[in-house]
């Protein structure tokens, strides 16, 4: 079974996987504790959505004690990188150069982001030639 991604999770289930992946691992109750300072939330809720994360492969835990501690089963990064490659290839059909040349056309990138992407560029290329 594939996992969807990001984009196919409710907004309680993406604050909770933002939870999780800030704290590295969490149990129920510091998920609640964190996300119920903005809105008033249920422990059975927090619960539930983390049952749903996990039965779709997005947690996982261990018990201590009578506690479950749940972790991501994929770093933020990598379930990054997973939804930008899946994007690219839906909306640009895989061309990268594509989705840069919109950013550059379409958003007001200032002075120091262009900086900061020719340095990121550079690095790449270097990487790319010495590795």
């Amino acid at each position: 079974m594939s996992r969807k991604s990001m984009d196919h999770l409710g907004s309680l289930q993406k604050a909770v996987m933002d939870t999780v992946w800030e704290q590295g691992e969490a149990t129920v109750q510091q998920v609640l504790d964190r996300l119920g300072r903005h809105k008033p939330l249920a422990y059975t809720t927090i619960l539930s959505a983390m049952q749903k994360l996990e039965k779709a492969g997005w947690l996982k835990h261990r018990e201590e004690g009578r506690t479950y501690v749940y972790q991501p089963t994929r770093s933020r990064e990598e379930e990054g990188k997973n939804s930008l490659r899946k994007f690219v290839d839906r909306v640009f059909g895989g061309d990268a150069l594509l989705l840069f040349q919109h950013l550059l056309e379409d958003q007001d990138l200032s002075t120091e982001d262009l900086a900061a992407l020719k340095k990121m560029i550079d690095q790449r290329r270097k990487e790319m030639t010495h590795g």
